[in-house]
């Protein structure tokens, strides 16, 4: 198929989809002809729209060909959303899409930004589809884990240009405003086909989009419009509250403001949610109990892995009161018989611990270590709000964290455990699905597990788990 069938291929796709109105067809198909070079246009017969992924994947081997790109993946993935970005409507053609949308049904908004995302490319749905999910039961009920693969693993050549490459400042980080049409580059991602929608939450401007690679169901970030640090503080419980007043069918929470128990950008405030059921909903309460001072709320201690606190109730205003309460309380926490520690100070190279509601001076240097992962929705006509308690301390012998999963689990995963995980989604590195192949072919063909690159790092934990089992073939090991 000649490049000009592909540019037409692209259009009817943009038409069908409605990235492209009638009127700007032509308008279109001359600025895709600036892009690959081109002064004449002279199409073949296009009897059905393939899917979009092939459309560009021949775009791509045409612009290789002609010697427009390098054949490298980043290379790839920077031009195919240049040629994307001129089909995608302008801002505020979606915002106001949106916000029609919005005044018949949030629900309807929402899917109707996700579906736009996705008819981007944005979303790449095509390796979207290649992540492996399924679920397990536990003793705190049935688990989600996901090995994601739609990441694509770095070419060296990009990993070569992108250490020589002139550091930029802009935008500040992946999250920014700025990000929305950015050209991208060697080390940032391009973002011609990418638009946010404006929201106001507790009269402070933040934005809506979706994360590209969607680890859920419309899985959304919530970002300020300034890039400021994350914190978690009541103004954090009342925005969170805010957006699923907002958007009543979706979840939204925050990862926690410190390391280790942070998610990986800290730098800048933002929540994530998505219209997901994640196993932490379906969690029941282990024991009731009443706030004092808090009429109006309710409050438990949920069945969960992680020590979580959960509050119910009508008004926004009585749980936020009650959750910046128990934020205050656990920040100065120490409970030293169950190692926890508000703050430890340093003295030359050895660690204090404080003592119970000891603070740090102000001339000190107090290290904090409590901190709090809060998760928002709505059930039924109730706000509910939970608040993960969380505790970022370390030691020589844990040197990652003493509540952060330990040495011995680092062959599975190693990185923090935020928000996604700590709502009962397991989220594991691509390395681990051909890992875990080779861990069962070794297994099943007897093979010594320490010999193989691939499995030594599971042997230790593969024999602990074999000895359990009397029979382990084909049919069971998976």
């Amino acid at each position: 198929m000649n490049i000009s069938t592909l540019i037409k291929e692209l259009v009817i796709y943009g038409r069908n989809t409605g990235l492209v109105d009638d009127a700007d067809e032509t308008y279109t198909i001359n600025r895709l002809l600036e892009l690959f070079r081109l002064n004449d246009y002279a199409p073949g017969d296009v009897s059905g729209v393939r899917r979009l992924d092939l459309i560009l994947s021949d775009m791509l081997d045409y612009s290789i060909a002609e010697g427009l790109i390098e054949d490298t993946i980043t290379q790839r993935d920077l031009f195919d959303t240049k040629i994307m970005g001129l089909i995608t409507p302008p801002p505020s053609v979606i915002r106001k899409r949106f916000h029609d949308a919005y005044s018949s049904s949030p629900k309807e908004a929402t899917g109707l930004y996700y579906d736009f995302a996705k008819n981007t490319n944005y979303i790449r749905t095509d390796r979207i589809k290649k992540d492996v999910k399924w679920s397990t039961d536990t003793e705190f009920g049935r688990i989600d884990i996901t090995i994601n693969l739609s990441k694509p693993e770095k070419d060296p050549r990009d990993i070569i240009k992108a250490g020589q490459a002139k550091k930029s400042g802009y935008p500040a980080c992946l999250l920014c405003r700025e990000n929305e049409g950015y050209a991208g580059h060697i080390s940032h991602p391009a973002r011609q086909n990418h638009r946010i929608i404006p929201l106001t939450l507790c009269n402070e401007s933040y934005f809506l989009q979706y994360s590209p690679y969607v680890y859920y169901n419309e899985h959304c970030i919530i970002f300020n419009e300034e890039h400021i640090p994350m914190k978690i503080d009541r103004a954090v419980f009342n925005k969170l509250l805010d957006f699923v007043r907002q958007f009543p069918h979706y979840t939204a929470g925050s990862n926690a403001d410190l390391p280790i128990v942070g998610g990986s950008i800290l730098s800048h405030d933002h929540f994530q949610g998505g219209n997901y059921e994640f196993p932490m909903v379906r969690a029941p309460y282990e024991r009731e109990f009443d706030l004092k001072g808090f009429p109006g709320v309710h409050a438990g201690r949920v069945k969960w892995p992680l020590s979580t606190i959960r509050l119910q109730g009508k008004d926004i205003d009585s749980i936020v009161n009650a959750a910046d309460h128990i934020l205050t309380s656990w920040r100065k926490y120490t409970d030293e018989d169950a190692f926890i520690y508000a703050y430890t100070m340093k003295q030359g190279t050895v660690p204090r611990f404080t003592r119970q509601n000891e603070e740090p001076s102000p001339v000190s240097s107090g290290i904090p270590h409590n901190t709090i992962t809060p998760i928002a929705r709505m059930r039924g006509d109730l706000y509910e709000l939970d608040l993960v308690l969380r505790n970022n301390i370390t030691t020589e012998e844990f040197p990652l964290g003493v509540y952060h999963p330990h040495q011995e689990y680092h062959h599975i995963k190693k990185e923090n455990i935020g928000l996604i995980e700590v709502m009962g989604l397991a989220i594991l590195p691509a390395r681990l699905k051909s890992e875990m192949a080779a861990l069962k072919e070794a297994i099943l063909e007897g093979s010594d597990l320490t010999k193989d690159e691939r499995t030594a790092a599971h042997a230790d934990w593969a024999k602990e788990w074999m000895g359990r089992y009397d029979d382990i073939n084909k049919d069971n090991l998976d």
